[in-house]
């Protein structure tokens, strides 16, 4: 059974007060950060949410509710359908071709939902071949484990950071090379280097 409109807050509330807090509200707490009549209305929604499988709390204990699976999964696939746009179509960048819409959508909670993923925005040229341009945004993946040919971040002596494709050559040095040809890669000694982490995607701003 779905949850009411006024059980949804109270369970909104719930949440953010533990998240906040890191423990649950007093049945005060809760009418007060509510707005609630009575301390008899919050037990009436906690009965209720209780018996929904919202919520579960332990008698005989203070502060002792406790937010249950339920809330957990649909406030995931709600942050989902938040983190989402349509995808209508395709449309050419060459020669002009018929535009149809397609029914999809795009999910960015791939990349905003992980704790691993990190932001960077882009200075200098030495990726433009691969269309990263100066003042574009990375979203890159916080690893020190990358494969050949993957656009990483490195740290270099510790104190340079760089955006390039990674090759472990042959010669035992790794080769960070850029997406420019006018520019020349730098390679340095694997004890020199560390690999902060690969990148996912590239934003731009218009």
């Amino acid at each position: 059974m779905a949850l009411t409109r006024r059980q949804k807050e109270v369970m909104d509330f719930l949440s953010g007060f533990i998240q906040k807090h890191g423990y649950s509200p007093s049945y005060d707490e809760i009418a007060t950060g509510l707005k609630l009549a009575s301390l008899a209305t919050v037990h009436k929604h906690i009965q209720a949410l209780e018996a929904k499988q919202y919520l579960r709390r332990s008698y005989n204990h203070s502060r002792s509710l406790e937010i249950g699976d339920r809330y957990l999964a649909e406030e995931k696939a709600r942050q989902r359908e938040r983190d989402t746009v349509p995808l209508l179509g395709r449309i050419a960048a060459g020669a002009p071709v018929e535009a149809i819409p397609i029914p999809e959508t795009l999910h960015f909670s791939d990349f905003v939902g992980n704790e691993n993923t990190f932001a960077l925005q882009v200075r200098g040229d030495s990726m433009i071949d691969d269309h990263i341009c100066s003042g574009d945004f990375v979203l890159v993946e916080k690893t020190d484990s990358v494969k050949n040919g993957e656009i990483v971040v490195a740290l270099v002596d510790g104190t340079e950071a760089t955006l390039k494709r990674y090759y472990a050559d042959s010669d035992g040095r790794i080769r960070l090379q850029p997406a420019n040809s006018s520019m020349a890669p730098i390679f340095v000694d694997p004890s020199s280097l560390q690999i902060q982490g690969r990148v996912l995607a590239v934003m731009r701003k218009y």
